[in-house]
């Protein structure tokens, strides 16, 4: 009887361990995210909100500003003499343009994110495999499975999937190309990683502004892992990976003189918003201190259930995924001391900006802003992880997997259309 369970446990394990390999995992996630897609949006039409779309129409005429104009434009455009714009940075209507070339401004920016948000799954499965080759972490196929299944069904990258808009979608490559940055970083070495890396991170701000310090653990990585070399070497590296974000930095600055006649304008000072959020930006502007105890709490300490008025609010990091806690050992345990640092230096810098918002990332479940951090949380979840059973992993995995499976349930009522 004991060899009968022992073998039924190892078939369990072997089954269990397939979804760590990037292509499978990719697959499960596609097959749930598109059809929950399908269910809410049966004809996969364009959400409401495709500004990404329209600003791709703009750029393949020639101009910086919206040429036509959406159905609503009371949802976070910029008004600019008499203009619309986007304040969200341009790389994701930059690689839409063959789209809406090809299919006008109504192509399906909900089966983009669809894509993407299933590339990002794929891609956990990478930088868990990267991890493990570079002696980082000493994952089991199946604790990695479980990381990548995790991460697809526990975390917001779940909830930004089907839905398309302007907001999820730029979360979505925002976090595509801040991963890719750190698989970079950890598996190619020389002057193509830096170069690489630092590729990808500009592409990350391209995407999401809020993601500019998301490359200081990339940068220790590089820069520890080559101290050995001649040092003119290790300063001709350094500088091909600074220069590509220092030429993304140079067009974005011309790209905002464009529009608004100031480089440092992103357009948010000329954003359309609901009249009570307005008035809190009349009085404390856009980012400020006076924000942190309502976005703290609603990132980190709200939970969301039983269903009411606030749980469109966001909701608690760790409590709706508590897999995360594993983070906290990884920061406590994880060697060498000084990576950990910059870990959590990374999370704690780019979630500044995210704390001291006007807003929470209102009409959304769990703390979608997060994702902004979340690349730098799964190396500390994944360290961390590694002196969890197996039993407790499979444990909170469930937890947070029935906590969006819920929160689903709620978006799905709401995005139906």
């Amino acid at each position: 009887m004991r060899r009968v369970f022992s073998s039924a446990k190892t078939i369990f394990y072997k089954v269990a361990s397939i979804w760590e390999h990037p292509v499978w995992g990719g697959l499960l996630a596609f097959i749930v995210y598109f059809a929950y897609a399908m269910h809410t949006n049966p004809s996969l039409h364009a959400s409401g909100v495709n500004y990404h779309n329209y600003l791709a129409d703009a750029f393949l005429h020639g101009q910086v500003n919206l040429r036509l104009v959406p159905p609503d434009t009371q949802l976070d455009l910029s008004v600019f003499n008499h203009k619309f714009y986007l304040y969200w940075p341009p790389l994701p209507a930059i690689l839409m343009m063959p789209f809406v070339a090809a299919f006008g401004v109504y192509f399906s920016d909900t089966l983009v994110t669809v894509v993407i948000a299933t590339l990002n799954v794929s891609l956990v499965a990478v930088l868990l495999r990267s991890l493990n080759r570079r002696e980082i972490t000493k994952l089991t196929a199946f604790q990695r499975s479980l990381l990548v299944l995790f991460f697809a069904f526990g975390t917001v990258n779940f909830t930004i999937a089907p839905y398309g808009t302007v907001w999820f979608t730029s979360s979505a490559f925002g976090f595509f190309f801040s991963i890719l940055a750190y698989i970079a970083a950890i598996l190619i070495k020389g002057n193509k990683g830096f170069f690489l890396t630092g590729l990808f991170i500009a592409c990350a701000v391209m995407s999401r502004s809020t993601l500019i310090f998301v490359g200081l653990w990339p940068a220790y990585y590089l820069i520890s892992e080559n101290w050995g070399e001649e040092r003119n070497r290790l300063f001709s590296n350094i500088f091909l990976g600074i220069l590509p974000i220092l030429a993304v930095g140079i067009l974005f600055l011309g790209y905002n003189w464009a529009r608004f006649g100031n480089p440092l304008e992103l357009g948010t000072s000329y954003q359309n918003m609901a009249s009570e959020l307005r008035k809190n930006v009349d009085i404390y502007g856009y980012f400020s201190p006076h924000y942190i105890k309502t976005n703290f709490y609603y990132q980190y300490l709200y939970y969301p259930f039983p269903e009411t008025a606030e749980t469109l609010m966001g909701g608690s990091l760790f409590l709706l995924s508590p897999v995360f806690f594993a983070a906290f050992i990884g920061l406590a345990k994880g060697k060498p001391r000084l990576s950990m640092f910059f870990l959590f230096l990374t999370i704690f810098i780019i979630d500044i900006p995210i704390l001291l918002n006007f807003g929470t990332g209102w009409f959304q479940f769990g703390p979608r802003y997060t994702l902004d951090f979340t690349v730098p949380l799964l190396v500390l979840t994944a360290i961390g992880v590694q002196s969890f059973p197996n039993w407790l992993l499979i444990i909170l995995s469930l937890i947070s997997a029935a906590h969006f499976y819920k929160g689903m349930s709620i978006l799905n009522m709401i995005w139906r259309r």
